[in-house]
Parts: structure tokens; sequence; C-alpha cells
């Protein structure tokens, strides 16, 4: 075999592993493309990620001073009229959130009880009694029967630290009720208990 037949066969090798090796990159290039694209329709099919924020209406501070609004309370506020009551008259909406559970509580200005709701009591049991959507749920369901009483204006309470502070108040004003004022009434202990020990090692 002759000097030249070598390296035209040598060349035409070359060749053919240089094709095959740009077939795979185009077949591995379409199959990537191919699942780019199965991802992007997969991700605009899935629902928006909800916060936890909407239905409630929020509005902002700087601007109500701008307009002179007044948005925290000052020694007129027991007598001021909110939707045709006195703020005096207001029936409350008491809302005691723990890490284990949510309990909802209506009573009249006075603070004499008229109906009382927890996650509990709507089905929700174990660890899913301190979810947001099992607050959010009992909310609902409570506010809807003082709707059914022919109240639309309360005041809210809320006392304690979990997960269902914000969704309680969500439920409460996408069922239909005018909140007028949230006030936390969550105890601070000035003067917590004394640290136990440190542990020796």
């Amino acid at each position: 075999m002759s000097v030249t037949h070598k390296i035209l066969s040598i060349s035409s090798l070359l060749n053919v592993r240089i094709s095959n090796i740009s077939l795979r990159t185009i077949t591995s290039s379409s199959v990537l493309e191919g699942k780019k694209d199965d991802m992007k329709r997969l991700i605009s099919q899935l629902p928006k990620r909800d916060e936890g924020t909407a239905g409630e209406k929020s509005t902002l501070v700087d601007s109500l001073f701008e307009q002179k609004v007044k948005v925290f309370p000052d020694v007129n506020t027991n007598t001021a009229i909110f939707h045709g009551q006195m703020f005096n008259e207001i029936p409350i909406m008491h809302v005691k959130v723990s890490k284990n559970n949510t309990i909802l509580t209506f009573s009249d200005a006075k603070g004499v009880t008229q109906l009382s709701r927890s996650c509990g009591i709507d089905g929700f049991k174990n660890c899913r009694k301190g979810t947001n959507i099992a607050a959010q749920t009992t909310a609902s369901i409570i506010s809807q029967k003082v709707v059914e009483r022919g109240i639309k204006t309360i005041r809210v309470t809320v006392r304690g630290l979990g997960a269902g502070r914000l969704s309680a108040l969500k439920g409460i004003q996408l069922s239909g009720l005018n909140v007028v004022s949230v006030t936390d009434t969550t105890p601070v202990s000035w003067t917590p208990p004394r640290p136990r020990k440190a542990r020796r090692v």
C-alpha cells in the first residue's frame, strides 16, 4: 500500500469521525432545546405562587400622611364614627393564634362572647390545625355567620405568634366584613423567667 493510499484512507476515516461528532452535537443540542421548551411549557402551566397576601387590603402610610388622613389612634378615636357606627360600639373579632391552633371568638362591643370557632372544630386535626390554610378557612366560616347576623363592620384583635395571623385576617376580609382596626394584644414579658443553667460537658 502506497503512502498516498494510506493518507487517503486516514483522511476518509477522519472525515467520517468528524461527521459523526457533528451529528452527535446536533442531536444533543436539539434534545436540550426540546427539554428547555418542555420546561418552559410546564412552568407556564403552573399556577401563580400565592404569597399569602392575595385579597388583602394594603395602603401606603406615606400617601395617607400626605392626604392628612388619620391612621393611628388618638384621644378622639373612641368617639369617631366609622361606617355609621361609633368606634366604641363596633363589635370585636378576637383572633388567638398559637403554634398548634387558631381560635376565633366574636364578641359585642362590651366583650360578651357571641360566637366561637377553632380550626379543630372545622375538621383540621393534629399538626394541620396550626397551618395558615386552616386559619383562613375557620375565619371565613365564622365571618359568614357574622354577616348572616347583619353585621358588616368589625374590629379585630390578634393575640399570639403563629402561622395563622395574616391568613385569619385575609379570611375575614374575603368574607365581606369591613375591618376598621387591627390591634395586636400579644403579651410581652419584660421580666422573663431565668434561663436554665449551662450544660456541663
